[in-house]
């Protein structure tokens, strides 16, 4: 069997074979590099307000170059003891659309623990779901379809089998004068001098000292965070423009997720068909038909 020439892009594996420093050291490398991209999309975004659909895509490139700033810092405050077994995993997700949707919705989301965020992250993997006021629709994964319609043109079909012309579509909203919340996040990290060296360094200290595999709350986060600022202050990393709001913003990153699963659930066909019939039976008793 002759190798396959391993060059080009997309290759996140290779954080899996340097050693520790070198691989924090080549990540707070990295950081600054993937928080300017999605500031030049987020402020591009900004400049489009005639152009919603053209505003929500570059917005979108915003939020997942963030989300794949939070996913390397999971990779950060994972504790050395099961780091290799999970960072394979952990630098796939930095290229999966879907694991950096989901990193980008949950950050600001107030879970209780570790198993509460597991639960709604498994709801939002399913592959398909039912909707309608009726259960009418069997809809594709809500987050990468609402990716897909902003970027494509493309052909679908619903449950007849029929195909139809997808056109891209825009969802409109205020633009926001301070960004997606992961964005937000990952630049009051910067202000807070996460991404240099010692930054990372500190942060692989401090986080690594609990496995958040199951019942590990937001008590334990913010135990954690309260240490590690105390420790960004101590080493005199943060910058000048660092203030409160920084330091307030920290504390909603959410829960590591590095033991978690994003490859999408697949929800088979006669499941969907009884949840559709379920909610038909339930709106029709309702309105007294």
């Amino acid at each position: 069997m002759k190798k396959r020439l391993e060059i080009g892009l997309r290759q996140a594996r290779l954080l899996c074979q340097m050693a520790a420093a070198e691989r924090l050291a080549f990540i707070a490398e990295g950081l600054p590099i993937i928080l300017a991209s999605a500031r030049g999309f987020w402020e591009a975004s900004r400049q489009l307000s005639d152009r919603p659909r053209e505003a929500n895509v570059l917005e979108g490139f915003a939020t997942e170059d963030a989300a794949r700033i939070l996913i390397l810092m999971d990779a950060v405050r994972c504790p050395p003891k099961i780091l290799p077994s999970r960072l394979g995993a952990i630098a796939s997700w930095f290229y999966n659309h879907l694991a950096r949707l989901i990193y980008a919705e949950v950050v600001g989301l107030r879970f209780m623990h570790v198993a509460e965020l597991r639960d709604h992250v498994a709801s939002v993997r399913k592959a398909h779901y039912v909707d309608g006021n009726f259960g009418e629709f069997i809809m594709p994964n809500g987050s990468l379809y609402k990716r897909e319609r902003q970027l494509y043109v493309d052909i679908e079909a619903y449950e007849d089998g029929k195909p139809h012309w997808s056109q891209p579509v825009s969802y409109v909203r205020p633009l926001s004068a301070f960004g997606p919340r992961a964005l937000q996040l990952t630049e009051s990290m910067e202000a807070l001098g996460l991404f240099t060296v010692q930054g990372l360094t500190a942060a692989a200290d401090v986080w690594g000292q609990v496995d958040f595999a199951e019942r590990e709350d937001r008590g334990n986060a913010r135990r954690l965070t309260g240490q590690l600022i105390e420790r960004l202050v101590d080493l005199g990393v943060p910058s000048d423009s660092a203030t409160q709001t920084d330091v307030d913003t920290l504390y909603g990153w959410q829960l590591p997720m590095y033991h978690f699963d994003f490859s999408p659930i697949h929800v088979p066909l006669d499941e969907l068909k009884a949840k559709q019939e379920a909610i038909f039976w339930s709106e029709v008793g309702d309105s007294g038909y």
